[in-house]
């Protein structure tokens, strides 16, 4: 059984799974489309795609059963309800959107329907997070009462080039993209581990002083001037963790720019650049190894080159040995993999679930927690810091 697949904008991220989607064997036929035609044009010439599609309102009253949108982050919301309306299952890079309105219409669109609807957070499979998920699931912590994620991503490596591939002229205007509204790669990171969510928050954020007119309030199209943020949550049951979301941050986020930290009663999991510990009240143990992921192929590979040098790592990373890859399709083994061996582990995700009508992990629900937690941060951080409550969906409902 398969189905046909439609990919919504031709970026740099996107090629990356297209190639994925179509190798999958419970995926059919794979199309394309981008506001700029010449770019979906050379991505089905360069990949060998099914074909083009004029626009998304094309893709949308064509027979192809799902869409994967790869598009600007503020863009997500409304595409995946007008995916969702037309009877597509939709696949959403992230976040899952940037108002609590948007988030609730999904969930209710999703239960209105009974489409697929899956958030392909990349943290959801980042090797830390796999390994403290089955930790606890060993109650090897403990009790669980902290933990910490970071998505530490200095603009001057790689995202100036990034946002001025997607942007065009106005490109400045989009680069101040509020850090606080992207925040599933360390929400998640944790939520992804630790099975709770956020009821409350207290955020701050750091006004930026480059003046080079990204994160100026005249010049944003989100009326934002903060580059750096941090927030302190609550979670249900009892507990807190702590995430940052920095964009200008001497810190070499080519080699890890997601990163996380586990505190129990029994036992601790740290995590920075280059080294992971694993610690209890007899010792010290060095777990890196175990969450170092292989790279699949070099970060000077010709299809590598529109991509800035310092987000290749992206790209090239391949699986760890944490990692479980018996239940991944013997079709990715040769392929490449990215952010941290996460690439598989998602695309898998989504096609298993559509075929066999059964809820992906990120879910309409779940990836609720993990976005809608930075949206009140944000703005609690406009607030100067004030504890705000986080409304919550609830669980999914039983398949």
């Amino acid at each position: 059984m398969t189905f046909s697949l439609g990919i919504v904008g031709a970026g740099q991220f996107s090629g990356q799974f297209a190639t994925l989607f179509q190798a999958h064997p419970g995926v059919g036929d794979v199309y394309v489309t981008d506001l700029l035609p010449e770019r979906a044009e050379k991505l089905a010439a360069a990949q060998g795609l099914a074909g083009t599609f004029p626009s998304y309102e094309a893709m949308l009253e064509s027979d192809v059963d799902a869409v994967a949108i790869f598009t600007q982050r503020w863009t997500h919301g409304p595409l995946v309800l007008q995916g969702l309306n037309a009877g597509k299952h939709v696949y959403s890079a992230v976040p899952m959107a940037i108002t609590t309105e948007e988030i609730a219409a999904i969930i209710d669109t999703v239960k209105a329907t009974g489409l697929t609807y899956m958030m392909g957070e990349t943290s959801q499979y980042n090797p830390a997070t796999v390994h403290a998920r089955n930790q606890i699931a060993e109650g090897a912590f403990g009790r669980l009462f902290y933990a910490e994620g970071d998505y530490v991503h200095d603009m001057d490596l790689g995202f100036y080039d990034a946002y001025r591939y997607s942007g065009g002229e106005n490109w400045k205007s989009t680069a101040s993209y509020p850090p606080l509204l992207y925040p599933t790669h360390a929400v998640g990171g944790v939520l992804g581990a630790w099975q709770t969510h956020a009821v409350s928050v207290s955020a701050i954020g750091v006004v930026d002083d480059r003046g080079d007119g990204v994160f100026d309030k005249d010049v944003s199209q989100f009326g934002n001037d903060v580059s750096n943020a941090t927030a302190l949550f609550e979670v249900a049951g009892g507990g807190s963790f702590r995430t940052n979301e920095f964009r200008r941050v001497g810190y070499p986020s080519h080699i890890r720019e997601s990163r996380f930290r586990f505190f129990g009663t029994e036992a601790s999991m740290e995590q920075l650049a280059t080294v992971a510990l694993w610690q209890d009240k007899k010792g010290v143990q060095d777990i890196s190894e175990l969450l170092e992921p292989k790279p699949t192929m070099s970060p000077d590979d010709p299809s590598l080159q529109h991509i800035a040098p310092e987000l290749r790592a992206a790209f090239t990373s391949g699986s760890a040995p944490v990692h479980d890859r018996a239940r991944l399709p013997r079709e990715f083994d040769a392929l490449h993999n990215g952010h941290e061996g996460s690439h598989h582990f998602l695309v898998d995700d989504f096609v298993t679930a559509v075929n066999t009508r059964t809820l992906p992990t990120v879910n309409a629900w779940v990836a609720a927690r993990y976005t809608l937690p930075g949206i009140v941060a944000h703005e609690s951080a406009r607030q100067g810091g004030a504890r705000l409550e986080i409304p919550d969906f609830g669980d999914a409902p039983a398949s």
